[in-house]
């Protein structure tokens, strides 16, 4: 079994004249196996040998650039497809991740996957190794990445996953589908009961992984069952009753990367099922920063109170350091006005917690999830 440090290291090697491989992906048949790349500096590489090449034949990277990479030794690329899951979906190193949530801050991956379907991310887990952390996205939208990025493997489900399907009265939608878009789809075949998800900034996945809700609605009073990929590849389903779930909370077993989830709905005409939705849309751009670089609801509501109203009492509204803000609009959501960091935004929430406690003597806990490290060393 190889280490994370080898598996990383393995792959850096194979490049002999000094790039750095930042994509990789495979592609296998019975008689050869094409290994694509793509180099920090922008240049595309192929390489393809048989399966009956032996390990100290030379192979020549092709590809287009005055700077490709000079032949290298079979066994260098053998040894390092090997040590890699064969998969269909993406691996990139030092991917940036800032991009993929809706702050716009934090550090790179170490590497990100992006499988293509839920059987390409059973076999990539399976294969890898087990000492290496993996770490599942969506879209971004409740999620804080630290500058210091995220070690292991970033897992972030995209096109595979966006399924929408209907089977009686339940929809069955892929992991990667919009909340907004689960609603419309309902609405579309007139079936009511996910309107509420239509207030939900996030997909499929990540309202599962925290029984997400809004507007008088959660997940747990609509979900049946959910798939997932457990750390091992293992593929299993999960009933409602077995994901425990408390207010933004799941108590299910742990380790778990969502795929799919199957939804009850109820009968109804498709124009009041979508004039419910457009009323919450409404509410929610009156009420909201949405415009804005934003993350959703900061922290959770205490039990019997409401965290909005604890932020303003404290005198926390409109709150500003380093480019983090607290929305003047609504003040348990965080802004990031242009130039924040993750630390920016951190603290920010941090002194707005001490200042609640000091107010009113209640702890806010934090809804929005922080994940990475702080600084590259750590």
């Amino acid at each position: 079994m190889h280490c994370r440090s080898n598996w990383q290291q393995n792959c850096k090697n194979a490049a002999r004249n000094g790039h750095k491989w930042s994509e990789i992906r495979n592609q296998k048949s019975e008689t050869r196996t094409q290994l694509s790349c793509r180099l920090h500096d922008g240049i595309r590489a192929d390489v393809i040998f048989s399966a009956q090449t032996p390990a100290c034949a030379g192979v020549t990277f092709v590809g287009v650039g005055s700077n490709m990479l000079r032949d290298a030794s079979i066994k260098d690329v053998m040894n390092t497809a090997a040590n890699w899951p064969q998969v269909r979906g993406t691996y990139r190193f030092d991917a940036p991740l800032a991009p993929t949530n809706w702050f716009g801050v934090g550090g790179p991956a170490e590497l990100l996957f992006k499988p293509a379907d839920t059987e390409d991310l059973a076999g990539f887990l399976a294969a890898l190794p087990t000492d290496v952390p993996v770490l599942p996205i969506g879209v971004g939208s409740n999620l804080i990445i630290r500058d210091g990025g995220v070690r292991g493997a970033v897992i972030r489900l995209g096109r595979g996953f966006t399924g929408l399907s209907m089977h009686g009265d339940l929809v069955e939608a892929g992991a990667a589908v919009l909340d907004l878009h689960l609603a419309r789809f309902a609405a579309e075949h007139g079936r009511g009961g996910l309107e509420f998800f239509a207030g939900i900034p996030g997909t499929v996945g990540g309202a599962v992984a925290m029984n997400a809700g809004a507007y008088g609605g959660e997940t747990k009073d609509v979900l049946v069952e959910v798939e997932a990929v457990e750390r091992s590849g293992r593929i299993l389903r999960i009933p409602e009753a077995e994901c425990h779930y408390s207010y933004r909370h799941y108590g299910g077993p742990e380790g778990l990367i969502f795929t799919r989830a199957w939804f009850r709905t109820e009968p109804d005409t498709p124009g009041a099922v979508h004039g419910r939705i457009e009323e919450i849309r409404a509410q929610r751009e009156a009420t909201q920063p949405i415009r804005e670089r934003t993350g959703g609801s900061t922290f959770k509501n205490p039990p019997g109170k409401k965290a909005w109203e604890l932020i303003d009492h404290a005198g926390c509204r409109g709150l500003a350091r380093e480019g983090a803000e607290i929305s003047p609009l609504h003040c348990n959501f965080m802004i990031n006005t242009g130039t924040a960091t993750a630390a920016a935004l951190e603290a920010l929430g941090e002194e707005v917690r001490a200042r609640v406690a000091a107010d009113s003597g209640v702890t806010l806990e934090w809804e929005i999830k922080r994940v990475g490290n702080v600084s590259p060393d750590l």
